[in-house]
């Protein structure tokens, strides 16, 4: 299997199935986290997703790219708990199979800002 396809499950299983119980397959013990919000390792993940998930997300992949081991997934993020969308640049490095590193940018939908353009969030 491809790192890309790697990611890709991990998002439809972990991610998108709010299901923790499958992070093992996907996740270093040692995974660094870039993202100010969260604490490294697998277990800073496990907090930071139980907390995400009462959000109630549920991920778009619009483009995803893998270049050696490296995965860049471009996505919409949708919070059914609130209804509020975000667009998501995520950035793995790839170890042995599982995600080893994770950096990633957020742009938050901010109603009531009129774009400077009719192209959309996507």
């Amino acid at each position: 299997m491809s790192n890309k396809e790697i990611v890709l499950r991990f998002y439809e299983e972990v991610f998108n199935a709010n299901d923790l119980t499958k992070l093992d397959e996907y996740m270093r013990d040692d995974y660094i986290q870039h993202n100010p919000n969260a604490v490294s390792g697998k277990e800073g993940f496990r907090q930071f997703a139980q907390q995400f998930f009462l959000l109630k997300p549920h991920m778009e992949i619009k483009h995803i790219l893998e270049d050696g081991d490296l995965v860049c997934v471009f996505f919409k993020c949708t919070m059914r708990g609130n209804g509020t969308v975000n667009k998501v640049f995520d950035l793995y490095r790839m170890q042995d199979g599982k995600l080893a590193e994770h950096w990633d940018c957020v742009e938050h939908d901010i109603g009531g800002i009129v774009p400077m353009h009719d192209n959309g969030m996507f």
